[in-house]
């Protein structure tokens, strides 16, 4: 039985759930458009202001304004915003409010289904939504180089490590008061995950424990992406967010299991 606990990749099942969460949005279409104009938003607001107030900066021996500096961070507090919001808040009022996992259940998909397909409808949320803000970068003229296109797929990612663990941390919230530990927890690494300034401004100590969070790690990631500066470390910080994300997911299907089967 262990092989029903682990969430199953390969299974359709869950496209089930992918499809149910698209109909249901047909109808809040403004919703989902709204989502778009974020990037632009937050872009804007930091080329003509804090662009010019902070100037240049030095990043992997290149010297970038400061505005392409915080557009590949923004681009992961994007993702990390966009997952939390859809697997804490959104599953919350569908696990305990509506109880439509309980409907669903009544078919042949299972938990893990449920689980992994909430996921698989925030990753697609989050390519969309990370599609353009790249693009958003580009006309700006906050990206990097070219290699700017492969802060897609590293957003996704983003999302996913991110979508895993609110998932998870869903399973666990009691009522709508405990959102408030949500972005109790939320705010601080969104602030202090060097999306602002480099780490380096931080004390040793400090730095070393900002270090540990997946938005700095997703963040320094997508900058060395967006200005086409290659290290190995980059390979470390991807296994660092697929480790996470499959824990995440573990945890959410086990949780879920706990939850909704008698």
């Amino acid at each position: 039985m262990l092989t029903r606990t682990l969430p199953r990749f390969g299974s359709r099942r869950s496209l089930r759930v992918f499809e149910r969460n698209l109909t249901v949005y047909r109808s809040q279409w403004l919703m989902l458009i709204s989502g778009f104009f974020e990037p632009l938003f937050y872009l804007l607001s930091i080329g003509l202001g804090l662009n010019h107030l902070v100037g240049p900066l030095r990043v992997g021996g290149h010297v970038v304004s400061y505005a392409t500096f915080v557009a590949p961070g923004m681009l992961a507090t994007s993702a990390m915003n966009g997952a939390m919001i859809d697997t804490i808040f959104n599953t919350f009022f569908r696990l305990k409010i509506s109880h439509s996992y309980d409907a669903i259940l009544s078919t042949p998909l299972d938990v893990t289904d449920v689980a992994l397909g909430e996921v698989w409808w925030a990753l697609a949320r989050a390519g969309a939504y990370g599609a353009s803000f790249i693009v958003c970068m580009v006309l700006l003229g906050d990206a990097g180089s070219a290699w700017v296109a492969l802060c897609w797929p590293a957003a996704i990612l983003t999302s996913l490590t991110f979508s895993a663990i609110g998932l998870a941390a869903c399973t666990y919230v009691r009522s709508w008061q405990d959102f408030d530990l949500v972005t109790l927890v939320q705010l601080p690494i969104f602030l202090f995950s060097a999306t602002f300034f480099p780490i380096s401004l931080y004390p040793h100590w400090l730095g070393a424990i900002v270090a540990i969070s997946p938005l700095y790690q997703s963040a320094a990631l997508l900058r060395g992406l967006s200005l086409g500066v290659f290290q190995w470390v980059m390979l470390g910080r991807i296994a660092y967010l697929v480790v996470l994300a499959l824990v995440g997911l573990r945890v959410a299907a086990n949780r879920f299991r706990r939850i909704l089967v008698p």
